[in-house]
């Protein structure tokens, strides 16, 4: 029997897995199977692979989906076959082709697979991929408390009680929304509710950010983390969550590369004589993207150190913190120099996110080298 390489599209979904093969470099035609996404069948499926190939290599693919990395690790630990997840976004569409099927995704799939075309996912360990996730439960946890809180002043503006003696969410604010009173029942319990569910929002982050701060003490991200909070506008929950959608500065030769894995490089649209640049082209990893949006903002005020920060501070190397005020000096004159040309300020916060990548990228970098020569000075 030949070694020829076997190539594997899988379209995957929960209850079942759509397979397209192509047996070398010669045949056009793929065989298609539909396989129940459970191990036993996988691992039937596995084994056949490895007899048809005998002593070749079996490559799958498949895109990044409701399966995530798991298929990924099912699949390999069942034998000798090599799983690389892809890109959806990446992935080249026919504009024209106006009929989808499991089976031709597949094929779809194996033939942009075989001939190069694709660009596979970085892969986190199972360890960072559970930390990303407690960060991304954080996040989904804030923008919920934004809605409750959204819907608890549109009730009150729809009964005319509108609170004007400062901002909303303050401690005052808090104070004037228990001393309401209602004329009817069903308003109290409506309302009652409403701020019910608000609290157990709220209690619900505080126990994320105690578990996003044990999670910043581990030793593996420790010294990342402690370095990250030396910039103005990083506390602990915020390095942690850069810490792990990035997990591994090194795949970014460039800060140009991790800016646009962030989605902040701007799109192009050049044709002939013609060239435009759009808006950021916001593809690549949103969380870290809209962390990092929120972190811009702080960089519009004047550079200084506060109680805060220089908590932060302490114990951290010299370099990094050096590394920290020269962004700070940095992005605070960005930001008003594009105010000030008359650039919108959510226009001029993004330029400011895009260049603290920067800075990031060398301050990440600078960690990850010291600590593999930490590790070989060790062995």
């Amino acid at each position: 029997m030949s070694k020829d390489t076997i190539w594997i599209g899988i379209d995957d979904h929960k209850m079942s897995l759509s397979t397209a093969l192509l047996r070398g470099s010669d045949s056009n035609e793929p065989e298609l199977r539909k396989i129940a996404n459970e191990d036993r069948a996988l691992r039937r499926w596995v084994r056949r692979l490895e007899r048809e190939a005998a002593g070749g290599q079996i490559l799958i693919c498949y895109e990044a989906g409701p399966n995530g990395f798991a298929l990924k690790r099912r699949l390999e630990s069942m034998g000798s076959v090599q799983v690389e997840v892809i890109a959806p976004s990446l992935t080249p569409r026919r504009s024209g082709q106006r009929v989808k099927t499991d089976s031709r995704d597949a094929a779809k799939l194996v033939h942009l697979y075989r001939s190069g075309e694709l660009t596979s996912i970085a892969m986190p360990d199972e360890e960072d991929e559970s930390a990303r996730d407690l960060g991304r439960t954080f996040q989904q946890v804030k923008q919920e408390i934004l809605r409750k809180r959204h819907h608890i002043l549109k009730f009150l503006m729809r009964r005319g009680r509108i609170y004007r003696e400062g901002q909303n969410w303050t401690l005052k604010h808090r104070r004037w929304l228990k001393s309401q009173q209602w004329e009817t029942w069903s308003d109290e319990v409506s309302f009652g509710e409403l701020m019910t569910g608000l609290r157990e929002l709220e209690d619900r982050r505080l126990r994320l950010e105690q578990a996003l701060s044990r999670l910043a003490e581990e030793e593996s991200r420790a010294m990342m983390v402690g370095v990250l909070r030396c910039f103005h506008g990083i506390d602990t929950t915020a390095a942690v969550i850069l810490t792990t959608e990035i997990f591994d500065v090194g795949r970014f030769k460039t800060p140009r590369r991790l800016m646009s894995y962030l989605g902040l490089t701007s799109g192009v649209d050049q044709s002939g004589d013609r060239e435009r640049h759009g808006g950021i082209t916001k593809t690549g990893n949103r969380f870290a993207r809209f962390t990092l949006g929120q972190i811009a903002w702080h960089y519009r005020h004047r550079p200084s150190v506060g109680a805060k920060l220089r908590k932060r501070r302490q114990d951290q190397p010299l370099w990094a913190i050096a590394i920290a005020d020269r962004a700070h000096q940095r992005l605070y004159r960005r930001y008003w120099a594009l105010v000030n040309r008359g650039k919108p300020v959510h226009k001029a916060a993004t330029a400011v996110a895009r260049e603290l990548v920067a800075f990031l990228w060398e301050a990440m970098i600078e960690v990850k080298s010291r600590t593999e020569l930490q590790k070989e000075i060790a062995a």
